[in-house]
């Protein structure tokens, strides 16, 4: 008898707060056998690289954000990033995001990628954009928010990720593949 499919058999609220939820998932793994999974559910998010220059600049400048993090104990290097509302498009999700954190807009706004954070653990993933034609205007950020704006060459962010002073994720992953895939085309 060839055995079911993998996949989620059962689930348990076990917490919900403002925009997270914690549930614990019956799960029947490829093999057949059941198992427990505690599992964080997020809504996801956008997150934005606001390029100053355009892409004939050798060296194009990036606003980014230096805002201090909880969780990490301390300001970590990020681009504006943030958790997306109920039904929003991931793409409005990024123009919003760009605005309340770096007061900017952007002309054109473009996808680089989909990550999944932390698939061990969290279905969260994080819709990667890059935006460009920039009008640089005056941020609303929230009250739990503590950020400093910067403009920054994209050679020195790079620097900042080898030398491993930026360890925000999603930042890391949205600069390098930037770097890598878009610079030069």
């Amino acid at each position: 008898m060839k055995p079911l499919p993998a996949g989620r058999i059962a689930t348990r609220q076990a917490y919900a707060g403002r925009f997270l939820k914690l549930d614990v998932d019956t799960v029947r793994a490829p093999d057949g056998t059941e198992i427990q999974l505690e599992m964080i559910r997020h809504p996801g998010a956008s997150a934005v690289v606001p390029m100053l220059s355009g892409l004939d600049d050798p060296d194009p400048k990036i606003l980014m954000l230096r805002q201090y993090r909880y969780a990490a104990d301390g300001t970590m290097w990020e681009i504006p990033a943030g958790v997306l509302q109920p039904g929003e498009d991931p793409l409005a999700c990024a123009h919003r995001e760009l605005e309340e954190e770096t007061g900017a807009k952007a002309e054109k706004v473009e996808h680089l990628t989909t990550i999944y954070t932390t698939p061990g653990f969290t279905d969260e993933r994080i819709h990667l954009y890059w935006a460009t034609g920039i009008t640089v205007g005056k941020p609303r950020h929230e009250a739990d928010e503590f950020i400093e704006v910067r403009v920054e060459s994209l050679s020195r962010v790079l620097n900042l990720i080898g030398s491993g002073e930026i360890t925000d994720s999603k930042t890391i992953v949205a600069l390098l593949f930037l770097a890598g895939f878009k610079m030069g085309q």
